[in-house]
């Protein structure tokens, strides 16, 4: 599991990174999802290093939910978005969907884990 978290970081890390790049540096609230990614690569180095494998576990799931509820409601206006309609801060959406979409893949990989413990 510690390489999935690491790449579910990397991932977000870069999501948020490109999201703020892509905003022209002025939305720092598109760096949210590098904050979540950051927090993942620390679980995931810390499960490298043999911390408490069931903790590390249990941290990485919460960081999985919380970055799913938090994104999740750019999934609301995603399909909008897909219809070609005009929405405010298009950007956003597609992040916040991506978020949620490896967060929940993410989350529950993490719980299936655990309960296989």
């Amino acid at each position: 599991m510690e390489n999935l978290t690491l790449g579910y970081g990397s991932l977000l890390t870069t999501l948020g990174v490109g999201g703020f790049l892509a905003t022209g540096a002025q939305h720092k609230t598109a760096l949210i999802p590098a904050g979540f990614g950051t927090a993942a690569l620390g679980l995931g180095l810390l499960a490298r290093r043999g911390s408490s494998p069931r903790g590390v576990l249990g941290g990485s799931a919460l960081v999985g939910l919380l970055g799913f509820l938090g994104a999740a409601r750019g999934l609301r206006e995603l399909p909008a978005l897909l219809r070609g309609e005009k929405v405010e801060r298009p950007i956003a959406i597609v992040s916040q969907s991506v978020m949620a979409g490896l967060s929940a893949a993410y989350a529950s990989l993490c719980l299936r884990s655990l309960l296989a413990r």
